[in-house]
């Protein structure tokens, strides 16, 4: 009872923000990583039906490393759609923004954390999980091994994530005001697959 008061508490917290009214244009073709680029060998990442890949495996040389997937292009204010499918202790996220220093982006946590051993998908983390950035509701929400559709709005220094049609975070942080590409990741030491489809990227304008 009291972990569900305390999720129920955290519910609360979750304040309610209205989705931009952007044009949102195709971000990945289905075919190939055309638009994007990688931050190390391209195995960790293939294309083909439709769907973008994401694996680590002990076998590949950086698996210790892991890999980033970033757009070309680099986005201020921006909403991300996609569906995203999993299944076992995988660690993604989707990454927006730069601080000031122009190092360090704000993620959206897909799958384990590897600090906490939990499920944090749609969670937002910057070097921790604050406790502003939770995200209670997704197990409620989450179909595991089956495709789920995310929504993840940029705009100001406010980052909202709805999951298949439910706003489910809501996290202010003036810490990362740089434009920066959008990125997907691989975790480094984590044999995983992650799989991303009907990718779409907007600027709110």
């Amino acid at each position: 009872m009291k972990s569900l008061r305390l999720l129920a508490a955290f519910a609360a917290l979750v304040v309610s923000a209205s989705a931009a009214e952007v044009k949102l244009e195709s971000a990945f073709n289905g075919k190939d990583l055309a638009g994007w680029k990688t931050s190390g060998p391209d195995a960790f990442w293939t294309a083909a039906d439709g769907v973008l890949t994401g694996v680590n495996d002990k076998s590949f040389k950086d698996y210790g490393k892991g890999n980033m997937l970033y757009t070309e292009k680099s986005y201020q204010d921006v909403v991300i759609e996609c569906e995203v499918r999993f299944s076992g202790e995988i660690d993604s996220g989707i990454m927006v923004r730069k601080d000031a220093a122009g190092k360090k982006d704000i993620q959206m946590q897909i799958g384990v954390s590897r600090s906490l051993k939990k499920d944090m998908t749609c969670t937002f983390y910057v070097g921790k999980y604050p406790e502003a950035g939770l995200a209670p509701k997704v197990p409620a929400l989450w179909k595991n091994g089956e495709w789920n559709k995310v929504r993840f709005q940029a705009k100001g220094d406010t980052y909202t994530v709805w999951l298949n049609g439910e706003q489910v975070s809501n996290y202010v942080d003036a810490g990362y005001p740089k434009a920066a590409p959008v990125g997907l990741q691989v975790h480094g030491g984590v044999k995983m697959k992650v799989e991303y489809r009907n990718i779409a990227i907007g600027e709110i304008k």
